[in-house]
């Protein structure tokens, strides 16, 4: 007995990983090498989506993602450059509907100075124009509005991978100047960033190693990645227009590529055929561990709208299950329609699920058609809530309601809030032991910038120096 009561509490410590697993809905853990086609091209794979209404220009919404994972600092001589023949994608669905209103469609395009080196750069670099920066990069922006371009913005230049200390002197001025006004006051930016994502990952390695006692590490402490953020007035992304009375928009990214690629002589690689989506993310923490590995490919190919097809692995998830087997805190019943709620519809009263408030449904959207609202997995934002004054890292959970899962912060602590949903924090007469559960990280290693675009810094120091 006392051992069992012993191991309870140790799981209540700790237990973020089986949580961690447990995400709902579709989406990614953030989707750190979630799928298997994925994890073998990570130019093509996303990690993270975040979306949050900006808290020094509040009637503005900052969508994010990231790509690439775990990028190491010194990792030349090529680094971490944007894929070319790909499309990078946010989109936003503001009907409910699960179909795409808005898009922002990355692309790029890759230009040397000179190719008889095998340097990124020639000399310190000060400028996006210096003549020293060899490598660079320019993209694309389009504005897609049901499948038709309303806006397009070209030869942006998106700001180079760090190589280091002497080849920059002053990195965050050149990244800030690949910061783009556009019209409508917004302003978008791409370029490397620190990883803003904090948890241990070690619950691969038997759930925290089997004793629950391998947590507190921030598994992608020193790691970048490559960042796509955009800065727009709601109205651009609310239905018709109007914010206030349609103010829930759901957010996903996606990644395509051309259908065909041929290998020629000397290496070269041709194009070809339409492009197909291969890799998808809106909640986190999702596809990497609900989607069973069969499926993890076939859902980073599937539209939110046929998302009815993964229903069972959100309602009958297999974490708390195991969670149950292994350490004795009780597995919630199912179905769990409170996951449904969280991670499929939003949260609207009159739900058919336990958590009764106003918080993100599209059904709260006034001209959205009710009739054509379909669960799917996104990340969903109601934008008339206002930035906190004193943000909460667990968001809604810890009573903040501008926090995730309404949007999602950088500073928002996913992997917790999604563990402690998972075992059944929302649902009345839960296990004391579910409050508190998470993995012992609980904020980033460094510091967010205070502006557009937010994410910290990429790092330059190797990761085996921490």
């Amino acid at each position: 007995m006392s051992r069992r009561i012993r191991r309870v509490g140790t799981a209540a410590t700790v237990l973020a990983v089986g949580l961690a697993l447990l995400g709902p809905g579709a989406g990614n853990a953030s989707s750190h090498r979630e799928a298997p086609i994925v994890s073998g091209e990570p130019l093509l794979d996303n990690t993270d989506v975040y979306a949050f209404v900006s808290p020094d220009k509040p009637n503005h919404v900052n969508l994010i993602a990231n790509w690439i994972p775990f990028e190491e600092p010194n990792g030349g001589p090529n680094f971490y450059g944007w894929g070319t023949n790909v499309q990078y994608d946010i989109n936003i669905d503001n009907d409910g509907d699960a179909e795409a209103d808005v898009t922002y469609r990355w692309v790029f395009e890759d230009r040397w100075r000179n190719r008889n080196t095998f340097l990124a750069n020639t000399g310190p670099v000060t400028s996006l124009d210096d003549k020293d920066l060899n490598f660079r990069q320019f993209y694309k922006l389009e504005k897609i509005v049901k499948g038709r371009t309303v806006a397009s913005y070209d030869n942006i230049q998106a700001a180079p991978s760090y190589t280091g200390r002497a080849s920059f002197p002053n990195y965050g001025a050149v990244a800030d100047s690949a910061i783009k006004k556009l019209p409508n006051d917004s302003q978008t930016f791409a370029g490397q960033a620190d990883d803003p994502f904090f948890l241990d990952l070690r619950v691969f390695d038997l759930l925290y190693g089997g004793d629950l006692k391998s947590v507190g590490q921030d598994t992608v402490k020193g790691y970048n990645v490559n960042t796509l953020a955009i800065q727009v007035p709601k109205a651009e992304l609310a239905l018709r227009g109007d914010a206030g009375r349609n103010p829930v928009v759901g957010i996903w990214s996606t990644t395509s590529r051309q259908r065909k690629e041929v290998v020629e002589e000397n290496n070269r690689r041709d194009f070809d055929g339409g492009f197909r989506q291969v890799s998808r993310l809106g909640m986190p923490l999702v596809n990497e561990v609900v989607i069973p590995v069969g499926k993890k490919d076939e859902f980073n190919a599937t539209q939110p709208k046929d998302d009815g097809k993964f229903l069972k692995f959100v309602t009958e998830p297999e974490v708390p299950k195991l969670v149950q087997q292994l350490y004795w805190i009780p597995a919630p019943a199912t179905p769990r329609k409170d996951l449904v709620q969280v991670f499929l519809t939003g949260v609207a009263k009159g739900d058919d699920g336990p958590v009764q408030a106003d918080l993100n449904s599209h059904k709260l959207n006034k001209d959205a058609d009710p009739k054509k609202i379909r669960p799917s997995e996104q990340l969903r934002l109601n934008m008339a809530v206002p930035p906190s004054k004193n943000p909460n890292r667990l968001g809604v959970v810890g009573g903040d309601l501008a926090g995730f899962p309404n949007g999602r912060r950088l500073a928002d602590d996913a992997l917790d809030v999604t563990l402690q949903a998972a075992e059944g924090v929302l649902l009345p007469g839960h296990p004391k032991a579910v409050d508190g559960l998470g993995d012992g990280v609980d904020q980033n290693n460094v510091p967010f910038r205070q502006a557009f675009p937010y994410v910290a810094l990429p790092n330059t120091e190797a990761v085996n120096t921490y």
